[in-house]
């Protein structure tokens, strides 16, 4: 029998050592090549995440007889039918309210011109900075206008190539992601060595899924409903195509903290476009803002119960990193890939780093250490 030395803890512990300082540099350098590579990484991350949701659709056709293939598409047609009809609610009334800013400026000056005369040091500030920029050269103007659109149809004249080229790649990973779903998950369950290794990657699978599946689904359904809530008393209120109001609440408020915000903006920018009073004009931003109390502290909560609660703190850092390197798509996704991989870490575990660094870190053994151990060892082979 084999003595268990020394020598056999310094190279064990070494080379833990050694991958736990590549794991390091690789997370570290990870955010970089992300952001750098947006163009790939961003539609491929949306394409999974979305597949992902759609596989109990999947599934739910296939136990019903339905080709993989048509069931791939059906489930990839049925989603896109819904994203389209949600963008002509919002992008087609979004364009003549966008239309409609510069005049409405009076308007929105007027309302807030009580406020302005309040703050008359403000006032000022904007006066001097405003006439600073009027008297600026002739050649920085030029250049400024080079570099920028001179409106948002150039802007989306010159973005669109690209973006075309991630939508049609997002869509055909979707479509192959699904159709060839049954395989993979039958494969790689297969692969497996033994049979509880085989049940354990069963049970992964199975966790993110539902958990990523459930998520989506319930949070969407509640932000279509705080829309269309927000949508009728607006209405009611009198305020310009509602439901582009109520669209753009939903969507705002998949980005939890940041996107209320944005929304109760928007709103309120809205209402000084379109009322005359200042207190009537607000009145848009300050609905949604008792309508999204009531989601987030009694009906968010209750829907989705403590399974799928996330600590709001991981939720702001997952949302500061995946909006630092993708922008507002990745604010997006901040929330089900923070989902994704919480569920895989109680599915199979988190890294015993505690254990490595502190209770069994050491390079060397002692004596009485490497005795136990080697008795251990001869009791099992005996």
């Amino acid at each position: 029998m084999r003595q268990i030395e020394v020598d056999d803890f310094r190279r064990d512990r070494l080379l833990a050592a050694l991958a736990l300082i590549v794991g390091a540099a690789f997370c570290l350098a990870l955010p970089f090549a992300l952001q750098a590579g947006a163009e790939f990484f961003l539609p491929l991350t949306a394409a999974i995440v979305i597949s992902i949701a759609l596989v109990p659709l999947l599934e739910w056709l296939e136990r019903r007889s339905v080709p993989s293939g048509l069931a791939a598409f059906l489930s990839l047609a049925g989603f896109l039918m819904i994203v389209n009809a949600a963008l002509a609610i919002i992008v087609v009334p979004a364009t003549g309210w966008f239309a409609r800013i510069p005049e409405s400026i009076p308007r929105i000056q007027s309302n807030l011109a009580p406020l302005i005369d309040f703050y008359s040091s403000l006032q000022r500030f904007v006066d001097r900075t405003l006439m600073s920029v009027a008297s600026g050269t002739e050649a920085t103007a030029q250049a400024v206008a080079a570099q920028a659109p001179s409106s948002v149809v150039d802007y989306f004249i010159s973005a669109a190539p690209a973006a075309a080229i991630q939508l049609f790649f997002a869509v055909l990973v979707i479509f192959f992601f699904l159709a060839g779903w049954t395989r993979l998950r039958r494969g790689t369950i297969r692969r497996r060595g033994s049979f509880d290794g085989a049940m354990q990657t069963a049970r992964v699978i199975q966790n993110v899924v539902d958990a990523t599946a459930d998520y989506l689904a319930t949070i969407t359904i509640i932000n279509a409903i705080l829309g269309l809530v927000v949508s009728l008393l607006l209405w009611a209120l009198g305020m310009p195509s509602p439901f582009m109001w109520g669209g753009i609440v939903s969507l705002c408020n998949f980005v939890p903290y940041l996107g209320p915000i944005v929304a109760a903006v928007l709103l309120g920018l809205g209402g000084l476009m379109t009322f005359d009073a200042v207190g009537f004009a607000l009145l848009p931003a300050l609905i949604f803002i008792g309508v999204h109390l009531v989601e987030a502290n009694l009906v968010t909560p209750l829907v989705l119960g403590r399974r799928l609660t996330i600590n709001p703190l991981l939720i702001l850092v997952s949302l500061s990193f995946w909006g630092w390197v993708w922008g507002t798509p990745g604010a997006l996704l901040a929330v089900p890939l923070l989902l994704i991989l919480q569920t895989i870490l109680h599915s199979t575990g988190t890294p015993d780093l505690g254990g490595f660094l502190f209770e069994r870190g050491t390079l060397t053994a002692t004596d009485e250490m490497r005795d136990r151990l080697n008795r251990t060892k001869g009791e099992s082979d005996g």
